[in-house]
């Protein structure tokens, strides 16, 4: 495959032209795709792989959204600004303040107009709080997996008979000398290269979380990592930003996670601890205070001897993991062992008897450790493990941009017609792993592509 990169032309002889390109059929492209539907705007959806997927198909799936209608349905009371609060909170202050207050307005009349206009159907997760939120606001379609919201989010799009063109790796993007968009070149599997001219463009293709090399130049602490997110992000629009002089922004940012399965490769859900699971080292301890967040939970994990942690909890818990089926599939392919006792634990972990018994000493409802954790509930025998380190799921950072997701100039000054949301763009987590709330990613994909769809509308009403 060729490296991305800017081409200068004042004119683009393309054999087709639309009103909008969109590169990347994730969440943030096929929902701007939708809407520009129901906006009655051409556009055509660039995909590299055979299979619209993106990172969105590797995640859980879960979208935070306040004031959704079926956040409502439930009763509950949360708003936009607390939305907002809550994602500063996590990030310490340091998420793009206009960006967090943007999408947390957006994302609930992104959900509902899918759910609407697109047959989309949601379900809250109203059973526990993710790290970080203080209202219930989790959503996901039915099967509560990322491979469904994808598969529902296409068929909406093949409802429609949207033109989303597979296959498709986006390598150029043709400028002139004004930096206005003209349009993209895409080159096919046998390495045959077409264009197409476009008036706008919206960028929701990828993060870097896939560029080895970018990862040890941004990311140092996860270079040694298991890559746990979708391969085609490998960072073209840090290269096109950096070609382009934009301006780049939270490139510290990104989202770990400290659960995931080996040697089976599957993620287990993060709400076991929230509810009472511990994690527990090599050595037979607690080493950090499992409620602060999974994203950050993955260099925590990874700090430990030979970089392992074992998930542990007990059958009330084990019933209610096999609610969710990444845990259900990790369990089928062997990763759950049942152990009767604290000694057959130790035995599992390899690690001493009596440090193992004395951690679940400290382990009792109504006391806080002193890592600050606060305990529910005493762990029952038998007890369940599931051997997990730490992973790289997606990055943060990329593309700066303003609340109407045009990208900026190094300057700040935006770009004429370019637009950035999803993994392509900055995030809202801030500058560092510990800054990422639950569902940051899928907030940034849907609402950012709700966004950068409205001001595509806008851009091409203003064109003479």
């Amino acid at each position: 495959m060729s490296l991305p990169v800017i081409r200068r032309a004042e004119q683009m002889q393309a054999p087709v032209h639309v009103s909008v390109a969109i590169v990347g059929a994730g969440a943030c492209g096929l929902t701007a795709a939708l809407m520009l539907s129901d906006a009655a705007v051409d556009c055509v959806v660039l995909e590299r792989d055979a299979l619209p997927s993106g990172s969105t198909a590797v995640s859980s799936g879960f979208v935070p959204a306040p004031c959704s209608r079926i956040q409502k349905a439930h009763g509950i009371e949360d708003s936009p600004q607390r939305f907002a609060q809550d994602i500063q909170a996590k990030a310490h202050g340091n998420a793009a303040p206009d960006l967090a207050v943007a999408y947390a307005a957006a994302i609930g009349p992104t959900l509902d107009a899918l759910e609407a206009q697109h047959g989309l159907e949601f379900v809250l997760l109203d059973d526990f709080l993710y790290p970080g939120h203080s209202r219930h606001r989790m959503h996901a379609v039915p099967e509560k997996t990322g491979a469904s919201l994808m598969a529902r989010l296409q068929q909406a799009a093949a409802t429609l008979d949207l033109p989303i063109l597979t296959h498709a790796h986006v390598i150029e993007l043709w400028l002139n000398a004004q930096d206005k968009v003209i349009g993209v070149a895409f080159e096919r599997p046998d390495g045959s290269i077409e264009t197409l001219g476009c008036d706008v463009l919206i960028l929701s293709c990828n993060g870097f979380g896939g560029n080895p090399v970018l990862v040890q130049e941004l990311l140092p602490e996860m270079k040694d990592a298991i890559y746990a997110g979708h391969t085609g992000n490998d960072g073209s629009a840090i290269a096109w930003g950096r070609a382009l002089g934009a301006r780049l922004a939270d490139l510290g940012g990104y989202q770990g996670h400290g659960s995931w399965a080996i040697p089976q490769g599957a993620l287990i859900s993060w709400a076991l601890m929230m509810e009472g699971a511990v994690q527990i080292n090599a050595l037979g301890q607690r080493f950090h205070n499992e409620t602060q967040g999974y994203s950050e939970a993955a260099v925590h994990v990874l700090a430990q001897p030979e970089s392992v942690a074992w998930n542990v909890f007990d059958e009330d818990l084990l019933r209610f993991a096999r609610n969710f089926p990444d845990f259900c599939e990790a369990e089928a392919a062997g990763a759950l062992k049942r152990c009767e006792d604290v000694m057959a634990l130790s035995v599992l972990i390899g690690c001493n008897a009596e440090i193992l018994g004395n951690t679940f000493n400290t382990i009792t409802p109504g006391t806080q450790a002193p890592d600050g954790r606060e305990f529910k509930r005493v762990l029952q025998k038998p007890f369940y493990a599931v051997k997990v380190t730490g992973a790289l799921f997606h990055t943060q950072g990329g593309l700066d941009i303003d609340v109407n997701c045009h990208v900026l100039h190094e300057g700040g000054q935006p770009f004429d017609n370019l637009l950035a949301a999803g993994g392509a763009a900055r995030g809202v987590s801030g500058n560092a792993v510990w800054g990422y709330l639950s569902g940051n990613g899928l907030l940034s994909a849907m609402a950012g592509g709700y966004i950068a769809a409205r001001s595509a509308v806008n851009l091409l009403k203003a064109l003479p």
